[in-house]
């Protein structure tokens, strides 16, 4: 594989820290670039001994220049988490809007490929299961998570417009990933769990824990990314990565006591969140005929391999 000059916006995050590992080991030059409003600051210390790596503290929100010329970019800018992205909601819209704009243009100048990093949530709360691509979601446009849910749908269209313009664009919807370089206090249910866990805390389930998810472990979606990538044939796409093993929130809870076993935690229940979706499930069909993946990663195994990494942060 020749090497690449690539650059990685929310390189500081769970998924760009993962991706910027793996893009260095097969020997590209990575440009991270990150403005630490949810990405880590100790995240660029792993690299920067490393000759390939390079970091930029940039807002996508402004205009980016580059002067070596890139092949590639990922789009990752954008925080993830609901009480990450509900904690500044006009801040979230406008990094996926703003943010999609500068990055498409940074594309056209240096005639790279380009990925986004879309989402599951464009699906909503879905009345489809499990979500196809084809699916045009049932999303609440003014409610506490449409900061994120719209503002990656918004971007979804600047993507395709500009790939009508002939900008070698690639969309992928992202659902529920974990494993190494999560953030402790990111929030999302499976971090939740394993911190409460090790900490002997109750677990807190929101609603009564029969709503659904399915989880991808990380390496798995980066393998994914950059199979997706190396495609020669340009396809916009956009394609799901996720793993369709489902299993409920409570199951989901029992599944961490049960690899933590020395845990004194109990399950707790709370109300559900506003618009927090009942059912989430990819159908990745299309993943396995474009570009031949799937998840190889069991989710025990995975759910092993991050408390280990949680366990060597105490």
């Amino acid at each position: 594989m020749r090497q690449m000059k690539v650059l990685v916006t929310g390189g500081a995050g769970f998924i760009g820290t993962n991706l910027i590992k793996k893009l260095l080991n097969l020997g590209h030059q990575v440009v991270c670039v990150d403005n630490f409003y949810s990405g880590d600051k100790k995240r660029i210390h792993l690299f920067e001994r490393n000759k390939n790596y390079t970091f930029i503290e940039h807002d996508v929100r402004e205009p980016l220049k580059i002067n070596q010329k890139l092949n590639q970019i990922y789009n990752l800018a954008c925080p993830a988490s609901p009480p990450v992205y509900q904690k500044n909601p006009l801040y979230t819209l406008e990094t996926s809007v703003f943010g999609i704009v500068n990055m498409l243009k940074l594309a056209k100048e240096h005639q790279a490929t380009f990925l986004q990093a879309s989402t599951s949530e464009v699906y909503g709360d879905p009345l489809q299961h499990p979500q196809k691509e084809s699916y045009r979601g049932n999303v609440n446009t003014v409610g506490p998570r449409s900061c994120y849910d719209e503002g990656k749908r918004v971007a979804e269209t600047f993507c395709y417009l500009n790939f009508l313009e002939r900008v070698d664009v690639r969309v992928i919807r992202i659902f529920n990933t974990y494993g190494p370089y999560m953030n402790p206090e990111d929030g999302r249910v499976i971090v939740n769990f394993i911190v409460q866990a090790l900490n002997n805390q109750n677990i807190t389930i929101y609603g009564d824990g029969s709503q659904t998810r399915s989880f991808c472990f990380i390496s798995d979606l980066i393998n994914g990314m950059i199979k997706y990538m190396s495609l020669k044939k340009k396809y916009f796409g956009p394609i799901n990565f996720g793993n369709p093993e489902e299993f409920s929130v409570k199951e989901l809870a029992e599944k961490v006591l049960k690899c933590i076993p020395k845990s004194k935690s109990k399950i707790v229940f709370r109300p559900l969140p506003v618009d927090d979706p009942l059912k989430r499930r990819p159908d990745i069909s299309l993943a396995r005929k474009i570009i031949n993946w799937e998840p190889k990663i069991k989710f025990e195994e995975g759910l092993k391999e991050t408390i280990i990494y949680f366990k060597s942060k105490e």
